[in-house]
């Protein structure tokens, strides 16, 4: 399914968010170096999980970190090692890498990364719990795990127009414009709708060993960035 839209991913995204994924992304880099207490992330080793196309991996690797991509679907990764390769890296950064994977079963050894990252992507894992504990896993001591995903507003009238819009006007709309015959985008708002929400990414990640989650909601309730560490020791 995400094969047949991969094509056309990065320009829904940004016409179906406003452009406004591309500044939840980069909120997100500006908290993960703030839970690391630190300045930059120059160096730092970050596990971009269901990374897709690499807007996140990129957006990473751009603020200086040693970036690994990992993604279940093929085509998604050519896309992203394609952009990845066309694009001038400023001095001191480097193009991420990008591998095949499953976000329940890495091949990554453990306490390798100091973020492990995961942006539209952990609703679409078949084992919430057995992906955080790979997480978990592969995070170093004092590590950070960032989780982005969709939410559903809490306020009336901005819960109302997000649900005519996410599930009346853009599954009809992406799919035009990805030509697309999966039935990927009608599953999307979906898979939004029966998914946990930023409270519970936030339980499933202290379930997994975890500490001091922390949920931002961006646009008023639209997105969640959950944020969680693993213990120093």
């Amino acid at each position: 399914m995400f094969g047949a839209i991969a094509h056309a991913y990065d320009l829904n995204n940004r016409l179906h968010s406003f452009g406004l994924d591309q500044w939840w992304r980069r909120r997100t880099v500006r908290e993960v170096a703030r839970r690391l207490g630190r300045t930059d992330l120059r160096g730092a080793r970050v596990l971009d999980v269901a990374c897709g196309t690499g807007d996140l991996s990129e957006a990473f690797a751009e603020a200086g970190a040693v970036v690994t991509g990992v993604d279940y679907t093929p085509r998604m990764l050519d896309l992203a090692r394609h952009k990845a390769q066309r694009r001038a890296w400023r001095r001191g950064t480097c193009a991420p890498s990008f591998l095949h994977g499953d976000a329940t079963d890495l091949d990554q050894p453990k306490r390798a990364y100091d973020a492990v990252t995961i942006a539209f992507g952990l609703r679409n894992v078949g084992d919430v719990a057995a992906a955080m504990g790979e997480f978990r896993r592969v995070l170093r001591p004092g590590g950070v795990l960032a989780v982005l995903e969709f939410d559903r507003p809490a306020f009336g009238p901005a819960r109302w127009f997000h649900r005519v819009y996410t599930e009346r006007i853009m599954p009809w709309t992406a799919s035009w414009i990805a030509r697309d015959r999966s039935g990927a985008y009608h599953y999307l708002p979906r898979s939004v709708d029966t998914f946990v929400g930023g409270e519970g990414i936030a339980a499933e990640a202290v379930r997994a060993g975890l500490h001091d989650p922390r949920v931002i909601r961006m646009t008023m309730g639209t997105c969640a960035l959950v944020t969680a560490r693993r213990a120093s020791v």
